[in-house]
């Protein structure tokens, strides 16, 4: 088990529900699919930061500060989320946006850009940095130094107190697999930033379930993706003093359904969210659920799960970034 007593403020609406994808099963032909509704918690059109956030939010405050400052990419679905979190709770936020993918005016100018202005952050943009944590971490002493306390969250609030919010999700879904009486093969996740694979690995260690979460990487290769998932679980395992004991092979991170880079499109994202929506009526983004839809569609057609299995999708949200890649679906 684990002692979540960090601080955290209540705004998610949780619990997500799980719901089973049939006639996207049936087309497939493989597994029974079940999606857990991560694009729901219900802050600014939802998606998973919502939860990282109610405890970077409650250490935020806990910390008196002033001003909330993160950094992503032109359309981050976190920032978007955290910007809201920063109107609610009336903190002032600044955000770092990095100029990563370059596309047309929808792109720039849509979506969850068009979200963080409505919420009133304050935008700094630049081109691609090695390290835009560092810059973000410069930005936020910057405001410091005039007075105003910050506190900084790093790209998709993925730090070991924001990954406590996936603790808390692998915790639910345990419970949610009890009721239901689900034993699933793997949950499939798309993992960028690390936070969310992360605390489901140490969340389902916590209730004693062995879960496989396998992640679908969508900024670089799997091997190195799986060391810094690694990293961040024993990290918030740590803080969350749960006894956690996971060798690397078994952190499961597969890079190949990315390219050609992050935020990029390809042809398998663009069918995953084709056919999720023809299917089911269920929206997936261009950057995160979309590449990891794919990732799971294409681990069906291989045969890695048989007609006997259950899989997971875990819904990661960023529905609001479809609308920066119109033009892809126009």
């Amino acid at each position: 088990m684990s002692k979540l007593n960090q601080p955290r403020l209540r705004f998610a609406h949780l619990p997500t529900p799980l719901e089973p994808l049939d006639n996207l099963s049936r087309e497939l032909g493989g597994p029974r699919i079940w999606v857990k509704r991560d694009d729901c918690t219900g802050l600014a059109t939802g998606g998973n930061k919502t939860r990282k956030l109610e405890f970077l939010v409650a250490d935020a405050i806990r910390r008196k500060s002033e001003t909330l400052v993160t950094v992503g990419a032109t359309q981050s679905n976190h920032v978007r989320q955290t910007a809201a979190a920063a109107a609610r709770f009336g903190l002032g936020c600044e955000v770092l946006l990095e100029r990563e993918v370059v596309r047309d005016d929808d792109y720039a100018n849509n979506g969850n850009i068009l979200l963080d202005r409505m919420f009133g952050a304050n935008i700094h943009q630049r081109p691609p940095s090695d390290d835009l944590n560092r810059a973000g971490e410069d930005l936020a002493a910057e405001i410091a130094a005039s007075g105003v306390a910050t506190y900084f969250i790093p790209a998709g609030g993925s730090s070991p107190v924001g990954a406590l919010g996936y603790v808390v999700c692998a915790l639910e879904m345990a419970e949610q697999f009890r009721e239901m009486e689900i034993e699933p093969a793997a949950v499939i996740v798309a993992t960028g930033s690390q936070g969310t694979q992360s605390g489901l690995l140490a969340g389902f260690s916590a209730a004693g379930r062995d879960v496989p979460v396998i992640g679908i990487t969508v900024s670089r290769d799997g091997e190195e993706q799986a060391e810094l998932v690694l990293d961040l679980t024993r990290k918030t395992a740590e803080l969350a003093e749960i006894e956690f004991e996971v060798n690397q092979d078994q952190v499961v991170c597969d890079g190949s359904y990315y390219a050609p880079g992050y935020g990029q499109p390809n042809e398998g994202m663009i069918e995953a969210l084709s056919l999720t929506a023809c299917t089911e009526g269920l929206i997936l983004d261009p950057v995160y659920s979309g590449k990891a839809m794919a990732g799971l569609i294409a681990m069906i057609r291989s045969g890695r799960f048989g007609s006997q299995d259950t899989v997971v999708f875990l819904h990661t949200g960023g529905t609001a970034g479809l609308f920066g890649y119109r033009s892809l679906f126009s």
